[in-house]
Order: structure tokens, then sequence, then C-alpha cells
């Protein structure tokens, strides 16, 4: 039985591991990045193949490969909310309690679940966007890569790039809004 089990790891791993991997490049900083997720990912799809059948390979990879990508994503989670919340003169102290909500001292079940609904909501929001203004912004704020950079990488010059941003930044505030006014309010 558990040279059924390798067997299949090892199929799986040869159909799935290139474009997995060209996945995961296409959404991380650096090549270094993806092989750590890809490794993270085989990992535990050899730890649950063990234990449970998986009816869809294919897409139970991909959704792993995005969960870490996204847990790699929140460790940046300071300098992007700078960039989310609003600023109003008038509203400065709720800017401040909505940082303290999210990015606390101590970690609460509150605060964990509202971590979780903020980076939901935060990716729910950037699948609404076109493929390059989401790129630009995911490398920009998520993986600090400077638009230098991003524009030797891609072949597009640092303008288009920082309009690109700044039309994600524009929908994602006005997406996040709702979020915001609710954690405040209650």
């Amino acid at each position: 039985m558990p040279e059924d089990k390798n067997s299949q790891i090892l199929h799986t791993i040869s159909a799935y591991g290139k474009k997995l991997l060209g996945f995961i490049r296409q959404r991380v900083n650096n090549d270094a990045d993806a092989e750590d997720i890809l490794q993270d990912v085989w990992y535990q799809f050899s730890s649950v193949v063990n234990s449970e059948p998986i009816e869809q390979t294919g897409a139970w990879l991909y959704r792993v490969a995005r969960n870490k990508i996204i847990d790699k994503h929140k460790k940046k989670t300071e300098s992007l909310l700078d960039d989310m919340v609003v600023h109003d003169e008038d509203d400065e102290e709720g800017i401040s309690e909505f940082k303290t909500i999210l990015l606390p001292e101590t970690n609460t079940p509150e605060t964990a679940y509202l971590r979780n609904l903020f980076w939901d909501e935060l990716f729910a929001a950037l699948d609404e966007l076109p493929e390059n203004q989401r790129q630009v912004f995911i490398w920009h704020e998520l993986d600090a890569m400077p638009f230098n950079e991003i524009a030797e990488k891609t072949g597009v010059n640092v303008q288009t790039l920082v309009t690109r941003k700044r039309y994600a930044v524009l929908h994602l505030r006005e997406r996040m809004q709702q979020l915001y006014k609710e954690i405040l309010e209650d």
C-alpha cells in the first residue's frame, strides 16, 4: 500500500510540477520564494495523500499554493494597511483604531478572525481587478518590489505601472471601505 501512495505522489509531481511552479512564480517576488512555496505544497500533499484521498488533485494543489502565497503576503500587513486606509483629516483616530484591531499586541480569536476576514476580502477584491493591475499591486505592495524592478521584469514603463497600481488602490479602497466601517462600528 505505501508504494501505491509513493507512486501517486511521484505521478502527481511529474504531472503538475512545472505548471504549479509557473503559477506560483507569477504571484511571488522571486524564484526562491516560489520554490519554497512549492516545497510546502508538496509536503502538505504528501501528508494528506497518506491520510485521505483527494478527489480533484489539481484543484487541491492550486488552492494550497494560493493559500501559501496568501500566507506569505500576510507577513507584510502594516505597509499595506497604510496604503489601504483612506486618510481623512477628520478620521485620524479611526485609522489608528483600525490598525490596532488588525495589528494587535496580543493574538485573540477575535483579532485572528478579523485579520483573516480582512485578507479574504482583500484577495477577493484583488481577484476583481484586471490581471495587470493586480500583479503590479501584489509585486509592489505585498512583495515590496520597486517599480524599476517591475519595469525590468515586464518591459512596461514605470509611469504605466504607477498608473495601474493607482487604479488598483482606488478599487481596493472602495471595495474595502465597507469592511472598514463594519469593523469600526462593531
